[in-house]
């Protein structure tokens, strides 16, 4: 296996004697074989820490996830759960993060070149 740098890893990576990287408690050969490869792993305690970490730091309404960053139902949900804000640019995300529960209200729309039935949509969701 190629060194990987510590630092990339969450908290709750470990490499065995035998060299298998384990994330969470499971080894990622094992989610591989299930899911297929490339795939993209995240460690749910370790994004909730790091959440909860920017919250206690900066304050609660002070931090926003840039859902350009990676979205999808469940990181909509934890990042709402654990008190940020989610940054929209799109009516797809605007969607998507009111498909997932969190309040219009916890969102913020920004961004240029906007379609009007995207900001109508905006506007309605609140």
């Amino acid at each position: 296996m190629t060194a990987i740098a510590r630092s990339l890893l969450p908290g709750s990576a470990s490499v065995t004697a035998d060299g298998t990287l384990s994330i969470g408690g499971v080894p990622v050969p094992a989610l591989a074989a299930e899911f297929g490869t490339p795939l993209y792993v995240y460690d749910e305690q370790h994004l909730r820490d790091n959440c909860r970490r920017a919250v206690r730091e900066f304050g609660a309404d002070r931090v926003v996830y840039a859902t350009k960053a990676f979205l999808c139902g469940a990181m909509a949900r934890l990042t709402h759960e654990e008190g940020l804000l989610l940054d929209v640019a799109t009516g797809g995300e605007l969607h998507a993060v009111l498909s997932a529960g969190v309040p219009a209200s916890r969102c913020t729309v920004h961004g240029n070149n906007k379609s009007l039935t995207e900001l109508r949509e905006a506007v309605v969701a609140g």
